[in-house]
């Protein structure tokens, strides 16, 4: 079973002058290919660390991070960003669209990070389109974020993350403070892109939404808990 990620007894520990704080103490867990898994625990479970070093955001203190066949410890800085780019879409919760772009602009974004840093070519740009399309913003193109709504700017995130065709998708609280219907197209679109065979890792308080997923990792004080399939 081919693997778009394994992290080995990772470990994360922030020093905060005589204290170390540990948020992860050990974690083992294998992503295969095509997974779709829900990431639980309280705040302070350490569950958002793990995210932010599986996106490559941040390094561990120790332990293994194996991305797409690489060693994530061993890369320099310029390397990681580029199989970052190449192999990870993020979905924030908090979106993090630039204000004075439009929803075509945001889009693009990743673009601007690719390896060869060419310039955008009429293939790029129909790309961004029907990615707005897909998510249902073909008529929203020239909008600025401030002129969206919550699950307007929700879908702007996700059509960034899908542009550069990365085979992860790290989503954190992906249906945070949406309504019912936002939250259900949301989710909807994440079951289609995991059945495109994209790995999805989601990071979720909800019982609702984990129930989604095919499997649940259960955090708690830095480790995992436990580990299960949903049964369906």
């Amino acid at each position: 079973m081919k693997m778009a990620a394994q992290v080995q007894d990772l470990r994360k520990y922030y020093y905060m002058g005589d204290v170390v704080v540990k948020a992860l103490r050990g974690v083992d867990i294998d992503f295969p290919q095509g997974d779709f898994v829900a990431i639980m625990g309280s705040s302070g479970s350490g569950k958002s660390t793990l995210l932010n070093l599986l996106g490559a955001l941040d390094r561990p203190t120790s332990g293994r991070y194996l991305l797409g066949g690489h060693d994530v410890a061993q890369l320099e800085d310029d390397e990681l960003s580029q199989i970052r780019n190449r192999l990870i879409g993020f979905i924030f919760q908090s979106y993090n669209l630039i204000p004075q772009y439009t929803v075509l602009e945001n889009i693009q974004v990743p673009l601007n990070y690719r390896d060869d840093r060419s310039a955008l070519t009429s293939v790029h740009y129909n790309r961004c389109i029907d990615l707005a399309m897909r998510v249902g913003l073909s008529e929203r193109l020239d909008h600025r974020p401030f002129q969206l709504s919550g699950g307007q700017q929700q879908r702007v995130a996700i059509a960034r993350a899908l542009v550069n065709d990365p085979e992860i998708i790290l989503a954190d609280e992906p249906t945070w403070n949406r309504d019912g219907a936002h939250g259900e197209e949301i989710m909807q679109l994440l079951e289609e892109l995991n059945r495109e065979g994209r790995t999805i890792v989601m990071v979720t308080h909800e019982n609702e939404v984990a129930a989604r997923a095919s499997r649940q990792i259960f955090m708690k004080d830095g480790r995992v808990a436990g580990e299960g399939l949903f049964p369906g």
